[in-house]
């Protein structure tokens, strides 16, 4: 009869010396695909509540502009201004700006623009007016008043 010799035992760790490299490939892949906040709010935002929302299919499309009181008070005053890309611009300046977001856009896009008004809750209804007649007369149609979701009620 054969001996059969028993079998030595069989390794199982994971080699682990690329896991370093990994890693940093990981890192590196975030660090290079995530999008940060593009503009630095300098105007209150106290976002008025609503019970029918609806979310945006694409916001690759969508300008944000922004208007309230100013942050900081001691050197912008006290009156609510329009904010847009980090500036503030007067109610003039909005066709310029439409103009200038509806040009990073592919030319078929164009048409699809949404602007998102973010509007303090305290603003006076005479600037957004000023703001709504000047996005007419750029052709912006497509406007979206943000706000937030307001609770249940038991």
């Amino acid at each position: 009869m054969a001996k059969f010799k028993k079998k030595a035992a069989v390794k199982q760790d994971i080699p682990t010396s690329s896991m370093p490299d990994v890693v940093f490939m990981l890192l590196f892949f975030f660090m290079v695909t995530t999008q940060l906040r593009e503009t630095s709010i300098n105007v209150k935002q106290q976002l008025p509540q609503a019970t029918q929302l609806k979310k945006l299919a694409r916001k690759s499309l969508v300008a944000y502009l922004y208007i309230g009181e100013p942050k900081k008070t001691d050197e912008w005053g006290k009156e609510p201004k329009i904010q847009v890309n980090d500036v503030f611009i007067e109610p003039k300046d909005v066709i310029q700006w439409v103009n200038q977001e509806k040009a990073k856009l592919n030319e078929f896009e164009r048409d699809q623009m949404t602007v998102s008004m973010k509007v303090d809750s305290d603003a006076k209804r005479g600037i957004i007016a000023d703001v709504e007649t000047e996005l007419r007369k750029a052709n912006a149609r497509l406007i979206l008043y943000s706000s937030l979701a307001r609770k249940a009620e038991n």
